[in-house]
C-alpha cells in the first residue's frame, strides 16, 4: 500500500498560491477519499493502527474513522463484518464478565481501604477472617443441599417439640432439641424416589467429603504461604538495608497511616540492629542461668495455669447436677439456664489467662519482639487446644454414657460454647477496645490509642474454627451460625479499627507470622478434629433413639451394609471389590504413605537445591561488586595518574618526534 496522507499528492506549497480554495479543498477531499480507500480494504488491527498514526488531531482521525465505517457497511462484506462484530461482541461480553466478576468478590473495596488506611499486617487478620468464611460457606451449602433439604422434604424426625422461649438462642435446647440443627433431628430411613436416597451414606459422605477438601485445601495453602514466605524470603531481606529501601508498603495512601507505617519501619530497624548486637554480644554465664531460670519459671507457670484450667472445666463438666439437670426436666427455665456455665467458664479462661501470659512474658524481658510474639502464641495454643481436648474427652467418654441421644448433647454444648464465644467477641470489642480507646485519649493520655493485637484476634478465629469443625459431625447446620458470626465480627472490628485502634508497633514479618497462623489451623486445630470425628465413627456406638445411624454398632458400619447390598448387582460389583480389596487393606495404606514420604522426600530435595541456588546467585551477586569495586579503583588510580601527568608544564618534555630505524626489533618471534 502506498503511504497514506491527507495532504495534496501534486504540486508544491508554492504551486498552491495560484490556486483558489476550493481546488485545494477538492483535492484534499480527494485525498482523504484515497485514504478512506485504502483504509477500507485493511484488516481490523492494521486499520485500527493506521489511524492511531495519521499526523492529524483527534477529530479529524475520529471523522476518518467513522467514514471508513460507514463505506464497510455500504459494501455489506458480511462474513468480516460478523466475524469482527462477533469478536468484538465476544470481548465485550468477557470484559463485562470480569467487571462483574470482580463486583461479586465480597469484601473487595473493604480490604483495599483497610490495606491503604493500616497496611499489610492488619490486613491479614482480614483475609484470614474471610478465608473461614469461605470454609464455612462451602461446608453449609453442601450440608444444606444433601442433608437438610432431603430430610425436611421426606420429613423432620422430630418426636414432641417445646414451645419456644427465646433462651434456647443462647443454649440450643428446647425448641431446638429434635430441629434438624442437630444430629438427633435426621433420620436414617431410605428416602423412596427414582433413585432412592439412602440418609446414612447421604450423611457419612458429606461430612466426609467436607473434611477431606478441607484437608487438601489447608494443605495446599500452607505449603504455598511457606514456600512464598520462608524458603524463598531467607538471606539478606530480613537486613536492614532491605527495610530501609524495599519493605515499603505503597498500597498505603492515608496520611496518618503513612506517619505508623514510618514508625512502624522505625521501630523494626532498631529491632533488627539490636538482634545483631545480641548476636555479637554474649551473654556470660551467670546470665544465662539467670534467663533460663525465668523462661523456666514462666513456662511452669504457664502450663500450671492451663492445667489448672483444664481440671476445673474437667470437674465442673462431669459434676451431674449441672451437667444432665436439663435433660431431665425439659421444661425447668432455671436447668436450661445452667447449662450456660460452662461456656461462660471457658470463655472466661480464654479471655483471662493470656492476660496472665501477658503478664508473665514481661517478667521474662525478652530482648527479641519476634521471639516474644511466637511465645505467647505458643501459650495461648496450648491452652486452648488444651481446654478443647479436655471438653472432647468428656463429651467421648462420659457423655454417652450418660445420656440417650448423646450426639445432640454434644452439638449442643458446641453451639453454646460458640455462642458465649461470639458474645464474649462482642464484649471485647467495647471494653478492650473502645472504652480503652476513651480512656487513653480523654482521661489517662499516656496510655495512647490500643493496638490491634493481630495475634490474639487470629487466634481467637482459630478457636472459634476449631469448635465449628468439632460440630459439623452432631450439628450440621452449624456453620450458619459461624457464618453469621464472621461476617458480624468483621464490620464490628473494621469500624473498631478505623475507630479505636492503630496498626501493631511490633508486627515481626507479617507474611510468615501469617503462614504460621495457618499451619496452627491445620495442627493441632484440623488434625485434632480430624481424629476426634474419626474415633467417633469407628468406634463409639450411636444413639439408639435418634439420629440416622440408629441401630448400628458404630457409623462406618453403614458403609459395610452399603457394600454388601450392591454386590448382589452384577453392574456393581467393581466398587464391591474395591472396597474390600484396596480400602480395607492394610499394603494400601502402607504403599500410600510410602509414596507420600517419597514425594515430601522429592519436593525437599528440590526445595533445598533451589535454596542453593539462590545462595549461589547471592554469592556470584557479591563477586560481582567486587569485581566492579576492584575495576573502579583501578579506573580512580589510572585517573590520578594521568592528572598527575598532565599537571607537569609542557616545555618539561621534549615534544620533537623520534623515529626507531630498529623498530621490527621490538616486535615478538611468534608473528
Amino acid at each position: 500500500m502506498r503511504r497514506m496522507s491527507v495532504f495534496p499528492q501534486h504540486g508544491t506549497a508554492l504551486g498552491n498560491l495560484g490556486r483558489t480554495a476550493n481546488e485545494i479543498r477538492q483535492e484534499a477531499e480527494n485525498s482523504k477519499n484515497v485514504l478512506v480507500s485504502d483504509l477500507v480494504n485493511l484488516s481490523a488491527g492494521a486499520r485500527f493502527q493506521a489511524i492511531r498514526s495519521l499526523p492529524m488531531p483527534f477529530n479529524e482521525r475520529k471523522t476518518v474513522r467513522n467514514r471508513v465505517n460507514s463505506v464497510k457497511l455500504s459494501k455489506t462484506i458480511l462474513t468480516a463484518d460478523c466475524r469482527q462484530q462477533v469478536s468484538r461482541s465476544f470481548r465485550r461480553f468477557c470484559a463485562s464478565l470480569a467487571s462483574a466478576r470482580q463486583h461479586l468478590i465480597i469484601w473487595q473495596d473493604t480490604l483495599k481501604e483497610i490495606g491503604s488506611r493500616f497496611g499489610t499486617s492488619v490486613l491479614s487478620y482480614f483475609l484470614f477472617l474471610k478465608w473461614l468464611l469461605q470454609f464455612n460457606l462451602f461446608s453449609l451449602i453442601i450440608n444444606f443441599c444433601f442433608i437438610t433439604i432431603p430430610q425436611i422434604v421426606h420429613a423432620p424426625n422430630i418426636s414432641s417439640t417445646t414451645g419456644f422461649r427465646g433462651l434456647e438462642l443462647l443454649t440450643g435446647v428446647g425448641y431446638f432439641n429434635q430441629t434438624v440443627l442437630f444430629y438427633g433431628g435426621y433420620n436414617g430411613e431410605v428416602i423412596v424416589s427414582k433413585p432412592a436416597y439412602n440418609m446414612q451414606l447421604a450423611y457419612f459422605f458429606t461430612i466426609a467429603a467436607y473434611l477431606v477438601l478441607c484437608w487438601v485445601s489447608l494443605i495446599y495453602s500452607m505449603s504455598r504461604s511457606f514456600q512464598k514466605n520462608f524458603v524463598l524470603e531467607t538471606g539478606p531481606v530480613s537486613g536492614g538495608a532491605w527495610r530501609l529501601l524495599c519493605s515499603w508498603d505503597f498500597s498505603v495512601v492515608n496520611e496518618k497511616a503513612i506517619q505508623y507505617n514510618k514508625n512502624n519501619l522505625a521501630i523494626q530497624l532498631k529491632e533488627s540492629l539490636s538482634e545483631r548486637l545480641q548476636e555479637k554480644n554474649k551473654m556470660s554465664l551467670s546470665d544465662r542461668i539467670k534467663h533460663l531460670s525465668l523462661h523456666l519459671l514462666a513456662w511452669l507457670l504457664s502450663l500450671g495455669l492451663a492445667l489448672g484450667s483444664c481440671a476445673g472445666i474437667y470437674f465442673l463438666g462431669t459434676d451431674p447436677d449441672l451437667a444432665f439437670s436439663f435433660n431431665h426436666n425439659p421444661n425447668d427455665l432455671r436447668a436450661e439456664a445452667s447449662t450456660l456455665l460452662l461456656p461462660v467458664v471457658v470463655s472466661l479462661i480464654n479471655l483471662i489467662v493470656p492476660l496472665l501470659y501477658s503478664l508473665i512474658s514481661k517478667i521474662e524481658s525478652y530482648s527479641n519482639p519476634r521471639a516474644k510474639i511466637y511465645i505467647s502464641i505458643i501459650r495461648n495454643v496450648v491452652l486452648k487446644m488444651s481446654v478443647l481436648g479436655i471438653l472432647c474427652f468428656y463429651w467421648l467418654n462420659f457423655v454417652p454414657d450418660n445420656i440417650s441421644c448423646w450426639e445432640t448433647f454434644v452439638g449442643q454444648s458446641v453451639y453454646r460454647l460458640l455462642m458465649i464465644d461470639f458474645i464474649f467477641c462482642l464484649l471485647g470489642i467495647f471494653f478492650g477496645e473502645f472504652l480503652r480507646n476513651v480512656i487513653g485519649t480523654m482521661c489517662i493520655q499516656s496510655l495512647g490509642v490500643p493496638e490491634f493485637d493481630i495475634a490474639r484476634n487470629v487466634l481467637d478465629l482459630i478457636y472459634a474454627q476449631t469448635l465449628a469443625w468439632i460440630g459439623i459431625y452432631f450439628s450440621p447446620l452449624l456453620p450458619v451460625m459461624q457464618v453469621l458470626k464472621l461476617f458480624i465480627i468483621f464490620y464490628l472490628k473494621k469500624i473498631s479499627l478505623s475507630m479505636n485502634c492503630q496498626p501493631p508497633k511490633h508486627t515481626g514479618r507479617a507474611a510468615q507470622i501469617q503462614t504460621v497462623f495457618i499451619a496452627l489451623l491445620f495442627f493441632p486445630s484440623f488434625v485434632g478434629v480430624l481424629s476426634m470425628v474419626a474415633y467417633t465413627v469407628w468406634s463409639l456406638k450411636p444413639s439408639d433413639q435418634c439420629g440416622p445411624f440408629q441401630g448400628l454398632d458404630t457409623p462406618f458400619q453403614t458403609i459395610f451394609h452399603w457394600t454388601d447390598s450392591i454386590q448382589n448387582f452384577p453392574e456393581s460389583n467393581w466398587v464391591w471389590w474395591i472396597f474390600e480389596n484396596i480400602l480395607r487393606s492394610e499394603l494400601f495404606y502402607y504403599l500410600i504413605s510410602l509414596i507420600v514420604l517419597v514425594i515430601t522426600y522429592f519436593l525437599w530435595q528440590i526445595t533445598q537445591g533451589r535454596k542453593q541456588l539462590i545462595k549461589t546467585l547471592r554469592e556470584q551477586i557479591v563477586n560481582e561488586g567486587k569485581d566492579k569495586a576492584f575495576l573502579l579503583n583501578k579506573l580512580q588510580n589510572l585517573q590520578k595518574e594521568r592528572r598527575e601527568i598532565a599537571s607537569y608544564r609542557p616545555q618539561d618534555f621534549d615534544q620533537t618526534p623520534h623515529f626507531n630505524p630498529n623498530w621490527t626489533n621490538t616486535l615478538p618471534l611468534n608473528m
